[in-house]
């Protein structure tokens, strides 16, 4: 796995003389944890990509692919499905951490040392943590019962500021089941997103400012049916914050929205929002995971490769998943660092806002609303 992109040979008659393609270019950015004879983990498996436009491609995403033959190689794998009910704990845990922070913090300025300190570095990854708490939500991983897991995702949506989490769902679904499909993935970029971000003052904005792309893109790109849990979100997160004004004042809301921007901005757990699937290296590999100590903080989100081949796997059991298979984890490229993805995006040329693979839409008739009618695991209902 992950060789598939030197099986053939290089024909060096396109590339100007060069004699090799790590000529002139900067170091590899990712590694191989377990290298092989196709990919090395220190050179560079291809040429660089068209600043100029995405990277279409004709192919199946991989996941799929992948999933079925782990799961002919290692049946057992059925065994790490399910709810992890732990996630509910760490959820209100964290709210709770929030809560008390905006009180704590309601006679402080605003723009003191202290109050952006702990919006950045308590705040930022706290709410960070909510984010990724809701994805672990969103795919039913907290209860068995899917309105349960809506409730809580509502729950742990409160300390963020903004409603979103009854949004994210289908988005996030889409994003699973059409992995790169233009106009239907709202996590890819738009071709107006290229035209104006694409040079090192587009990224420094663009990764100062990921929150607001992953906020508006998605209503941009692709526009939902409301249902009742979109308002049940829009009312209890407006209930939320009026009483939080009305009893401690205005600045414990601040605290908790400067929050949300530092944990989707310039943070070190922001690094995962381009990891995951932005290309790099001449890969045209398109999902990269990452196996550091921040994961701790974020649900494990980093084993992004083990996450989108099974989604029924709860973050807890993503490392067996991983051991369990490492013939297939451990020969492909992953990230070292998350705050080293944010640096090298941001001064690297050979990445940006067109390193993203793209595929022309299917015809997929009409898309389910809601749940995307997903099965679940655990045989979730209602």
């Amino acid at each position: 796995m992950g060789a598939i992109f030197r099986e053939k040979p290089i024909d060096f008659s396109y590339f100007g003389g060069a004699e090799s393609l790590d000529e002139g270019r900067s170091p590899r950015r990712t590694a191989v944890p377990s290298p092989t004879a196709q990919d090395d983990g220190k050179s560079y498996p291809g040429p660089p990509q068209d600043p100029t436009d995405f990277l279409w491609l004709m192919t199946e995403e991989p996941h799929r692919t992948r999933r079925m033959a782990i799961m002919k190689a290692h049946p057992e794998v059925t065994k790490l499905m399910g709810y992890e009910p732990v996630t509910k704990w760490i959820v209100l845990s964290v709210v709770l951490l929030q809560i008390a922070a905006a009180y704590l913090l309601r006679k402080t300025q605003p723009l003191s040392p202290l109050f952006l300190f702990c919006a950045y570095v308590v705040g930022g990854s706290a709410n960070h943590n909510l984010f990724l708490a809701i994805h672990e939500i969103t795919h039913n991983l907290a209860f068995r019962s899917v309105k349960a897991n809506k409730a809580l995702a509502v729950f742990a949506n409160l300390p963020i500021g903004i409603p979103y989490s009854a949004a994210f769902k289908r988005y996030h679904i889409e994003h699973h089941k059409y992995l790169g499909e233009d106009g239907i993935d709202t996590d890819l970029p738009t071709h107006l997103e290229l035209l104006c971000l694409n040079n090192v003052l587009g990224k420094v904005f663009f990764a100062t400012f990921q929150i607001v792309f992953y906020a508006l893109r998605p209503g941009f790109v692709r526009t939902q049916t409301l249902t009742q849990w979109h308002l049940i979100n829009l009312i209890v997160q407006l209930i939320f914050d009026y009483v939080l004004v009305k009893i401690w004042g205005v600045r414990p809301l601040i605290y908790l929205l400067m929050s949300s921007f530092f944990a989707g901005s310039l943070h070190p757990l922001a690094g995962h929002f381009i990891a995951e699937h932005y290309v790099w290296d001449g890969l045209q590999q398109e999902t990269y995971s990452y196996y550091g100590p921040l994961n701790l903080l974020a649900y494990n989100v980093g084993y992004h490769n083990e996450h989108h081949d099974f989604p029924s796997v709860p973050w807890t059991r993503l490392p067996a998943l991983r051991a369990l298979a490492p013939e297939f984890y451990d020969t492909i490229p992953s990230h070292p660092s998350w705050p080293m993805v944010i640096v090298n995006f941001i001064r690297d040329p050979e990445v940006g806002i067109f390193a993203r693979v793209k595929r022309k839409p299917k015809s997929h008739g009409e898309v389910t609303t809601e749940e995307q009618r997903t099965p679940s695991p655990c045989g979730q209902k209602d």
